[in-house]
């Protein structure tokens, strides 16, 4: 495709949004405005659509290399693309774990050669996720790691964590924090509250994400270091990084799709695809957390898009592995439950996770002339059962559940990777 010609959608420009066409060529944006006559061009209809700077997840697990069956690169790419992300981090708890510069290259250098998106490597902070010694972070570094994180496991030890905060500070990387206390949350499958207790089923308190958080902004003050707090659950968590916010600190946040929209009442199921970690928490804070989007307070959404095969989430809820996919239904999720205006939307969707990966030169930025060609044709109007998936994993609690918002279209350096509209020559 030399040509593409998205016509009469709203688009956001750096001066803000305005109906109107954009043609691609050469895997830039080559024009932009109203009727733009491009005979030569394919022609995308988006009408009642949103067109802006394709998504960017900052946590996303591709599984690849080593547990393929679960999900690879390939795969996970197809339903990035499919939600609309032309961006996204590629989490370092693989097998091996992304823990040297080499590990880095084979993820970014997997995710060129299937080219649906651009994958970016995030890299552990500590050797094998072990939590016992740093990662060879400046090999990591050397090979393009900008984000650290052991993410599936907390770094416990605040020893070790200081001294990567202290070594990532002074190369301008960030650290990212999966805030759960391992002895809090021991033995714990499910929110910690009223539903647990009438269910009989251990669970996962608050105070377990939150005294993590609290203990890391101390540490941040300390080192000065960039702090991403991942996956934020809790009402309390909010208040903290609202506080460290309002204190000056260089401290940033995520929440999940499906933290957004489910409560821990969805257990009460007993099916597997409402097991994750954090755990669903209560309706009081899902509430904190919508609001927290709106506001700014969090600063965008990562689907934490954790793929399992078939038999391993076909147990029971106590015996299954925690985590779901998302990446295709993350836009439509975030514009059902908080129903953003298209400036915050495509902020916490692209804006805001391109700023904390680095990855601005190329992606999240408004459409301009210029720029390249990494953009998404969002219908925020349209309700649609999810009924199909391009993951290799079903375990997702949006599977056969209506939303209201439809990817139409995904273009990638210029190339379109995705699209529900029909294109005319």
């Amino acid at each position: 495709m030399s040509e593409l010609l998205i016509k009469g959608g709203v688009v956001l420009r750096a001066d803000g949004p305005v109906e109107t066409d954009v043609l691609v060529r050469g895997g830039q944006v080559a024009e932009i405005g109203a009727g733009i006559e491009a005979p030569d061009a394919e022609v995308l209809d988006a009408a009642g659509c949103w067109v802006g700077p394709g998504f960017v997840d900052i946590h996303t697990h591709l599984r690849e290399p080593g547990q393929e069956h679960k999900e690879d690169i390939a795969s996970g790419s197809a339903a990035a693309a499919a939600g609309g992300y032309t961006a996204v981090v590629a989490m370092p708890n693989t097998e091996p774990a992304i823990d040297a510069g080499h590990l880095a290259r084979y993820v970014a250098d997997r995710g060129r050669e299937v080219g649906l998106v651009e994958v970016v490597p995030a890299g552990t902070i500590s050797e094998g996720r072990r939590g016992e010694k740093l990662s060879h972070l400046d090999e990591l570094w050397t090979a393009g790691v900008r984000l650290f994180t052991d993410d599936g496991d907390t770094v416990a030890d605040a020893g070790l964590l200081r001294r990567a905060m202290e070594y990532v500070a002074q190369l301008g990387g960030v650290i990212s924090q999966h805030a759960i206390d391992p002895g809090l949350a021991a033995g714990g499958h499910m929110n910690e509250g009223l539903v647990s207790s009438r269910m009989g089923m251990m669970g996962v308190p608050a105070l377990a994400e939150e005294v993590v958080i609290a203990r890391d902004l101390a540490l941040v003050r300390l080192t000065g270091v960039r702090y991403h707090v991942q996956h934020v659950s809790t009402a309390g968590a909010v208040a903290l990084i609202a506080a460290a916010k309002a204190e000056g600190l260089p401290v940033t946040a995520e929440v999940t799709p499906h933290h957004l929209t489910f409560t821990d009442v969805e257990v009460r199921s007993m099916n597997p695809v409402f097991k994750m970690m954090p755990p669903l928490r209560t309706g009081a804070d899902v509430a904190a957390l919508r609001q927290a989007v709106a506001s700014g307070v969090i600063d965008c959404v990562a689907t934490d898009h954790a793929p399992h095969a078939a038999h391993e989430k076909d147990t029971t809820f106590e015996d299954a592995p925690s985590g779901v996919t998302g990446l295709e239904w993350a836009a439509a999720a975030v514009n059902t439950a908080v129903g953003l205006d298209i400036e915050r939307f495509f902020d916490r969707m692209s804006a805001a996770p391109a700023q904390i990966a680095g990855i601005t030169d190329r992606h999240g930025r408004p459409v301009e002339v210029g720029m390249a060609a990494n953009l998404v044709v969002f219908d925020p109007a349209t309700e649609a059962v999810a009924t199909t998936t391009r993951s290799q994993a079903t375990n997702s609690p949006y599977l056969g559940r209506s939303w209201k918002g439809v990817v139409r279209a995904t273009v990638y350096q210029g190339v379109l990777t995705h699209s529900l509209v029909g294109v005319a020559g």
